[in-house]
């Protein structure tokens, strides 16, 4: 970590577990990418961290809030010296900030046992190694913002400048003294045209899309997952149109660009939020769940021209497909039926589909039933695509 609030909260963390081993593993699980996007509301850090198993674990992380009075004293200590708010505003946490609010019983940082934490995997660790894992990923976003700290203890960073604006204005008002109202001038003098300044040059655009913000859980709203997943969509979007002047997805249908949704979902397999985004945007597009989940590995296959092959047939012309069932029996494998672009073994469950991308698409079903899902990655060589 860079920072020293950073280092705290890790200090914290290591403070509180009894395995040296499970925070070791907890750290090389969060450097390795194991955890997904971490959503962060007042009192609670969530995210799913990807252990051995296919499906990835719910790990969580709850924090007290701070009440109203404490934050009523954060908010005077910081107010009290204008090094403070321009600290903050410089995504700076400063130590006397700290201590002034710790001097008037206010603790930002967590003590040693004030993170619970709690997971779905079996593990019975205290953390186990995917919280581990989840407060370690916290950690680096406490090093980019502060702030992150305070929406934690339970104020957005919005709400917290709108009330330092308010106080440090109240407070700039009683520092200055009493002037004489400003002398008038007359209205013709006042309504004499002027040359306007030049605008400004447009902002540099950065590197990377901005991080999106945190959406704290509301009763009745969207899952917050599902709007941190839109609003990093719409950052990406806007950033390529900025750099490139195109827009990425202009040209798909409105059941294209559910696809391409559904298939950008951050968790794996059909979790409670996963099986919402996919009822909602099937509803919107006129199909169903089942028919989304198979257009969405369709797309993780091959993207859109993996889903042309799911749901467009057409006749090859003579060449590869016609080279395709002799180069396969050649390497033992069963005989193919072709019937259009497919390559069907007759009662078993195995299926090749021949993009018009000149790549051949793997799809298997049961034995004896017409239900085929995409699987492996496409690939030039038939043969090889069995075997991905």
């Amino acid at each position: 970590m860079s920072s020293w609030w950073g280092n705290a909260w890790v200090a914290a963390l290591e403070a509180l577990s009894l395995d040296a081993g499970r925070l070791d593993r907890g750290r090389k699980y969060a450097d390795a990418g194991h955890v997904a996007a971490v959503n962060v509301a007042p009192g609670r850090i969530l995210s799913y961290v990807h252990g051995s198993r296919p499906r990835p674990y719910r790990s969580e992380l709850r924090l007290r809030t701070l009440s109203d009075s404490d934050w009523d004293q954060f908010l005077d200590a910081a107010a009290a010296q204008p090094g403070h708010i321009a600290a903050l505003l410089d995504k700076d946490m400063p130590h006397s900030l700290v201590d002034a609010a710790a001097d008037a019983g206010v603790a930002l940082l967590p003590a040693p046992g004030d993170l619970t934490p709690s997971c779905s995997c079996p593990d019975s660790g205290y953390p186990c190694k995917h919280a581990a894992a989840l407060c370690y990923e916290t950690a680096k976003l406490l090093d980019a913002d502060p702030f992150v700290l305070l929406l934690i203890r339970g104020r957005s960073e919005r709400e917290l400048l709108d009330e330092l604006a308010k106080r440090n204005a109240a407070q700039s008002a009683r520092e200055q003294p009493t002037v004489a109202p400003a002398r008038g001038i007359p209205a013709r003098e006042a309504l004499t045209p002027r040359p306007l300044p030049p605008l400004p040059a447009p902002l540099q655009v950065g590197p990377h899309p901005g991080q999106p913000p945190a959406y704290p859980e509301a009763p009745g709203a969207p899952a917050a997952l599902s709007l941190e997943q839109l609003a990093t969509e719409a950052a990406a979007r806007a950033h390529t149109l900025l750099t490139t002047g195109i827009d990425p997805v202009s040209g798909l249908t409105p059941w294209q660009d559910a696809v391409r949704l559904a298939a950008a979902h951050p968790t794996a397999g059909l979790t409670a939020t996963t099986r919402k985004v996919y009822r909602d945007l099937a509803a919107a597009t006129g199909r169903t769940p089942t028919e989304l989940a198979r257009a969405v590995a369709a797309w993780r296959q091959g993207g859109i021209q993996g889903l042309a092959v799911l749901e467009t047939p057409w006749d090859p012309p003579a060449g590869p497909f016609d080279r395709a069932r002799p180069a396969l029996a050649a390497a033992g494998r069963p005989r193919f039926q072709p019937w259009r672009n497919h390559l069907t073994v007759p009662g078993g469950a195995v299926q090749l589909r021949f993009g018009q991308d000149g790549r051949w698409y793997t799809y298997e079903s049961d034995p004896g039933r017409d239900d085929w899902w995409p699987r492996g990655t496409p690939h030039a060589d038939p043969v090889e695509a069995l075997r991905r």
